[in-house]
């Protein structure tokens, strides 16, 4: 253990720090801290102007002849009694009467269940939070507590304002402020800034240094604000150099093929479409051909809302190759996906001489070593896939076009390993990357920001607007009985549950459901069963019967959640819809509503967070998923959103979009100026060290730098 007098270097480890445990270091190993680095990068999340160690004498006083009072106190106690007090439905009230040597009072926590299991009776707590009188007592509504270590007095935070930070059950916010603040002055001279102090002059911004003792030690909220301001900065430049070193690299390094484009070619491929494109898709079209008609690699992104007519514009992409004697793939996510998207293309492609295949897990031994050797020839002309397209025996002959469907559910690397089986290391395919999932303009700026945009607005004519309903589960029946008229008018529909099968969860399940609306609700009508633990076979089986009607209700998993495309489905029940993402309920809902009969959205939940009802609520309000996209990064933040986590990205953990919007904006044009000075960062070795150590392997770096 180090002594107290050694000065705390930043990569010195918690478990060297004095006063430390081992249930602490467990404690600070869970909320990702391991060194004294990473606990100066714990900002706090608020701060509170601070009246410490007052008797509840004092505080009374302090209240005066008020009620209640904003001002927040804190108050060492000992606890008398413990009372459940009322309990209705999920609402309950707790009441605990506490004392110190000066008088009593009582601490009430509201729908919080769980602090009756922590206090008992003679335990010595602090209680933290605004006060108010109720009945001639002085009392605490809903305070933050603390089990108080009788070993270790509290370090007095210095100032009005007191920092609050992200604690657990195991530590608490003030005892991470003590080790914080036994740290921190030997901690901050060791930290190096990576921007010069000219730019920090042009900026406004302090010394990253200066910028943590604002957040960790501030004389005012303004200067808080400041250093946190600093250090968010520092998060947004950071991932930006990371999209536009890679931008660069992409634009100024490497080649992919340089594609024809012209009234003839054009008109051979409208041919092939049997309905008039719209004039957004007509403009992203054009926006494509402007793209591979240069060397320079595209990079573009496809957006536009479900049901907005995607497929047919990456068609036209995946022609322009073929048409130029050239090789196309596209990637989707699921089986089911690769399945739908095949059987669209094929159809549409029946009667001409370009050669398809579909590439899925699901083939295997002899039948995928025969298609890969087609592919390598160049016998076949246009791919359809799943992951099975990246593996490293899959060389194409000639591939010009790389079309990646629901892109957010891919990492950020796999946009383009489809490769040639030329030795030239600098050529890649052109790159389109789609998604029905609308990218919030403030994410389009982030691990978007190497991609151009195109967007499909509106929807194709002849498609119906979807009314969505909130039924509590105590009403569902209403739902089934309504389905049951709609499957009676030659309608169909689909069900969506959470689980394949049952478990000890009171979550519905497809095989156990369908059999109970089979002998149930739809005893009269044919129900079907789709989920992704099927055999591709079967599954297609099911799909194709649904198609041509000979199923009536498809009960499902979230494998349909794109893709799928049956007009005469008309409704689309989600059981325990509180379960599922805001986006994913969008993507379900617009599986109904694809031809000329109206499309109804039953969601049937009681849910019991706060996210979840705010998720309910949006996808009631609007059907625009533009709307739904920005909803959800409200509710949601963004390090979940669009393949974050899959991908590797690291979330923000002091920036907050779309809060930081034009900081983030600030950050971009910073880092477009930079790498136009210094592509690989090699004059500033210190950023790029933070850049690699952040973003690098995530973002596919290590050929770039």
């Amino acid at each position: 253990m180090q002594n107290t007098g050694e000065k705390k270097h930043l990569l010195t480890t918690i478990s060297d720090l004095p006063k430390m445990t081992q249930a602490r270091i467990d404690a600070l190993h869970e909320l990702g801290i391991y060194r004294v680095s990473n606990l100066l990068k714990h900002l706090p999340t608020r701060y509170e102007t601070h009246h410490g160690g007052m008797t509840i004498e004092s505080a009374e006083q302090l209240l005066g002849d008020r009620e209640s009072s904003p001002e927040l106190v804190t108050i060492e106690v000992t606890i008398c009694k413990v009372s459940p007090g009322w309990r209705r439905g999920r609402k309950s009230k707790l009441e605990v009467a506490v004392e110190d040597e000066t008088s009593r009072m009582h601490a009430n926590w509201f729908n919080q269940p769980w602090v009756a299991r922590a206090l008992h009776p003679d335990m010595r707590i602090r209680l933290h939070g605004a006060i108010s009188m109720h009945k001639g007592f002085l009392q605490m509504n809903n305070p933050r507590w603390e089990e108080i270590d009788e070993d270790e007095p509290t370090v007095a935070i210095e100032g009005d304002l007191r920092p609050v930070y992200r604690a657990s059950e195991l530590i608490s916010s003030s005892v991470i402020a003590s080790l914080i603040a036994d740290v921190i002055e030997d901690a901050l001279p060791e930290i190096d800034d990576h921007l010069s102090d000219e730019m920090l002059h042009d900026l406004s911004m302090p010394k990253l240094a200066d910028a943590y003792a604002m957040c960790h030690k501030p004389e005012t909220e303004d200067q808080a604000r400041e250093g946190r301001r600093r250090i968010a900065y520092d998060e947004l430049l950071i991932l930006q150099l990371g999209v536009m070193m890679k931008r660069h690299h992409r634009r100024e390094t490497m080649h992919a093929p340089q594609l024809e484009w012209n009234e003839d070619i054009k008109n051979r491929i409208e041919a092939r479409i049997p309905f008039a494109l719209t004039e957004s898709q007509q403009n992203v079209i054009e926006e494509i051909a402007n793209d591979v008609t240069s060397n320079t690699p595209m990079n573009r992104l496809l957006q536009g809302d479900v049901g907005s007519g995607k497929t047919v514009v990456a068609l036209h992409a995946m022609l322009m190759a073929v048409t130029c004697n050239a090789q196309a793939a596209m990637m989707a996510p699921t089986e089911l996906l690769a399945e739908q998207h095949f059987k669209t293309i094929s159809n549409q492609l029946k009667g001409s001489q370009v050669k398809t295949a579909l590439l899925t897990s699901s083939l295997t031994g002899k039948e995928r070593k025969a298609l890969i050797k087609k592919i390598s020839t160049g016998e076949i002309d246009l791919v359809v896939g799943t992951h099975a397209l990246l593996t490293d025996d899959v060389i194409f002959s000639n591939i010009a076009i790389a079309i990646t469907d629901e892109q957010h559910r891919f990492g950020v690397q796999q946009r383009a390993l489809l490769r040639n089986k030329s030795d030239d290391a600098y050529a890649i395919p052109h790159t389109l990357v789609m998604t029905a999932t609308p990218i919030p303009r403030t994410l389009s700026l982030t691990i978007f920001g190497d991609l151009d945009v195109s967007t499909i607005k509106g929807l194709p004519p002849g498609r119906s607007p979807i009314t969505t309903r909130l039924v509590q589960p105590s009403e569902a029946n209403k739902v089934y009985y309504y389905l049951m008229e709609l499957i009676a008018k030659g309608q169909q529909g689909y069900v969506v549950v959470p689980l394949v099968e049952e478990t000890q969860s009171e979550l519905k399940s497809a095989v156990a459901h369908a059999e109970s609306l089979q002998n149930g609700f739809l005893k009269n009508a044919k129900v079907g069963i789709v989920h992704g633990r099927m055999k591709s076979e079967e599954r297609e089986l099911t799909m194709e019967q649904f198609r041509n009607g000979t199923v009536d209700v498809l009960v499902a998993t979230t494998v349909i959640e794109v893709g799928v495309d049956v007009a005469n489905a008309s409704m689309m029940v989600i059981e325990h819809a509180d379960r599922f993402g805001l986006a994913q309920l969008h993507q379900l809902r617009g599986r109904v509503g694809r031809g000329t009969l109206p499309g109804v959205c039953a969601l049937i939940a009681s849910p019991t967070t706060e996210d979840a009802q705010l998720r309910l609520e949006a996808i009631v309000e609007t059907t625009d998923g533009f709307r739904i996209a920005e909803r959800d990064l409200e509710i949601r933040g963004p390090g979940e959103l669009f393949g974050a986590k899959q991908s590797g990205i690291a979330p923000f953990k002091v920036a907050r979009l779309p809060r930081d919007l034009e900081l983030l904006r600030l950050a971009r044009r910073s880092a477009v100026e930079w790498i136009k000075r210094d592509p690989t960062l090699e004059r500033s070795p210190l950023l790029k060290s933070r850049l690699m150590h952040a973003h690098g392997e995530a973002l596919g770096l290590g050929d770039v730098a």
